[in-house]
C-alpha cells in the first residue's frame, strides 16, 4: 500500500510532465518518489493551485499589438508571394489565398493602397495562354529585402545565441525542427536558418533525423557564456555599477491601480525571497508542484520571451514546446498568477503572454537590432499609404470639379431654354 504523500506526487508529477512516460523512467520516478519526504516542510506555502489573480486588460500592451497589425498582415503577403519560385505569382491565384491570409480586402484594393510594394505585369500562366496579370516585388521592395538580408548577416552571432539558448532550456538539448520553424518569425530567425545558420557552425549545432520526415536539431557542446539568463546578466550589470553583489530576481511591475489580496501578496512576498532558478539549471531536484519549481517554470517563461523580437509571444506557439522545456499543461496559468511579470493579452481572439518589463506606457523599449527593419517596412508602407490617399483625394477633386462643370453647362442651357420661350 503506497503511502499518501507518494500517491499523491506521483498524480501531480503526471500533471506536470504533460505526456506519458516510459516504463522504466516511471519506475526510477517511484523509487526516487519511495524515499521518505524531506525534513523541511513548506511552513506557510499555500497551494499554488488555490491562488487565483482575477485578469485585467492592460489598454497600452493591447494597444502595442493593435499597432502592429498592419505590419503582420502586409508581412504574410509578401511572405507569400516571395514563397513562390522567381517571386512571382498570377494575381488571380494571390486572391484565392486571401482567406488563408487573413486578408479583409480584396488583393486589387490591397496593392492599390500599399502600391510600393508589388508591381503588376502581364503573362501567361502557361506557353500559349492569354496574358493574365501577374505580381512580382516591386523595385522598393526588393531594395528594402537586401538591406534586411544584410542586417540579418550582421546579427548573425545573436540569432546563433537564441538558437543555442532555446537548446540549452529544453531537456535533452534538441528540439524538433519542425517547432522551430513554426517559432523563427517570433524569435527572429532566418527563414532557411536549418540550411543557411546550422551547417556554419558544426561545432554548436547539428541536425539530427529521427525519422523520414523529422529530425531534431542538437546542441553539440555547451556554452557556459550562453547559459546566463537576461536576469542573471541583469544582476552582473547592476554589480559593475553598484559594487554591490546583488541577488538575480524578477523585475515586478504591477500595473496602476492592480492590487492583489492578500494572501496572494503574502505569497508573492514569499515567493520572490526564493533563490532564483536559471531556466538553464537541471531540475532533477525540484519537487513537482513546489514553489521552487513555480519560480523555474517563471524563470523558463521570462528567458523564452525575452529571446524574441517584441518580447511576447503566442501562448499555443510556447505551449508546442511545453515537453522540452519540462512546463506543466497549466503553465499558462502563470501569466496571470503573476501580473508584475507577465501580461496576457486577449486580444484578436489568440492569448499572447507579454513581458511588462519589456514595455514602457505601452511602447517597446527593449529593443531587437533586427526591429530597425519592422520600422523601415513600416515607414515603405506609410509611404506607399500616402501615395495612395493622394490619389484618392485627386480623384474626388477631379469628380467635384466635372460634377461642377456639368452643372454649370445644366445652368447654362436652362438658361436659354428659358430666353427662347
Amino acid at each position: 500500500m503506497r503511502p499518501n504523500w507518494l500517491r499523491s506526487s506521483l498524480r501531480r508529477l503526471r500533471l506536470w510532465s504533460g505526456s506519458r512516460v516510459t516504463m522504466q523512467s516511471s519506475f526510477q520516478l517511484r523509487r526516487r518518489l519511495q524515499r521518505p519526504p524531506p525534513s523541511f516542510s513548506l511552513g506557510g506555502w499555500a497551494s499554488i493551485s488555490s491562488l487565483k489573480v482575477p485578469w485585467r486588460k492592460d489598454p497600452l500592451l493591447d494597444g502595442a499589438i493593435d499597432r502592429d497589425k498592419r505590419w503582420r498582415l502586409c508581412s504574410r503577403v509578401v511572405r507569400e508571394v516571395l514563397l513562390e519560385p522567381g517571386h512571382t505569382m498570377p494575381l488571380r491565384y494571390l486572391e484565392k489565398r486571401r482567406e488563408r491570409l487573413r486578408l479583409p480586402i480584396r488583393i486589387s484594393t490591397f496593392l492599390a493602397r500599399y502600391p510600393n510594394l508589388f508591381d503588376l505585369y502581364p503573362a501567361p500562366v502557361k506557353p500559349g495562354q492569354p496574358h493574365v496579370p501577374f505580381v512580382r516585388p516591386s523595385s522598393r521592395l526588393r531594395s528594402f529585402l537586401d538591406l534586411d538580408a544584410s542586417l540579418r548577416a550582421q546579427n548573425e552571432p545573436l540569432a546563433l545565441a537564441k538558437l543555442c539558448k532555446l537548446l540549452m532550456i529544453s531537456r535533452h538539448r534538441a528540439l524538433p525542427a519542425e517547432k522551430l520553424l513554426n517559432a523563427k518569425r517570433d524569435f527572429g530567425l532566418p527563414d532557411d536558418f536549418i540550411c543557411s545558420l546550422v551547417p556554419r557552425y558544426p561545432n554548436l549545432l547539428r541536425l539530427v533525423p529521427a525519422s523520414s520526415d523529422k529530425c531534431f536539431l542538437e546542441l553539440v557542446s555547451w556554452d557556459n557564456e550562453y547559459a546566463k539568463s537576461v536576469i542573471e546578466r541583469r544582476a552582473e550589470e547592476e554589480a559593475q555599477l553598484t559594487g554591490v553583489r546583488l541577488r538575480p530576481n524578477f523585475d515586478v511591475r504591477l500595473p496602476p491601480g492592480f492590487y492583489l489580496k492578500r494572501e496572494m501578496r503574502e505569497w508573492t512576498r514569499d515567493w520572490l525571497e526564493l533563490p532564483y532558478i536559471s531556466p538553464y539549471a537541471s531540475t532533477s531536484e525540484l519537487r513537482p508542484a513546489s514553489p521552487e519549481l513555480e519560480k523555474r517554470t517563471v524563470g523558463v517563461l521570462h528567458e523564452v520571451l525575452s529571446l524574441t523580437l517584441l518580447k511576447r509571444m503566442a501562448v499555443p506557439i510556447i505551449g508546442k514546446f511545453s515537453d522540452e522545456f519540462q512546463l506543466s499543461n497549466a503553465f499558462s496559468n502563470a501569466f496571470t498568477r503573476h501580473p508584475g511579470i507577465f501580461y496576457l493579452s486577449l486580444k484578436g481572439g489568440i492569448k499572447t503572454a507579454m513581458l511588462r518589463e519589456a514595455y514602457d506606457q505601452g511602447k517597446l523599449v527593449d529593443r531587437d537590432p533586427l526591429l530597425d527593419m519592422k520600422d523601415r517596412f513600416e515607414e515603405m508602407l506609410d509611404e506607399g499609404h500616402r501615395d495612395y490617399l493622394e490619389k484618392q483625394k485627386s480623384k474626388r477633386e477631379a469628380m467635384k470639379r466635372d460634377l461642377e462643370l456639368m452643372a454649370s453647362k445644366n445652368a447654362e442651357l436652362h438658361e436659354d431654354e428659358t430666353a427662347e420661350i
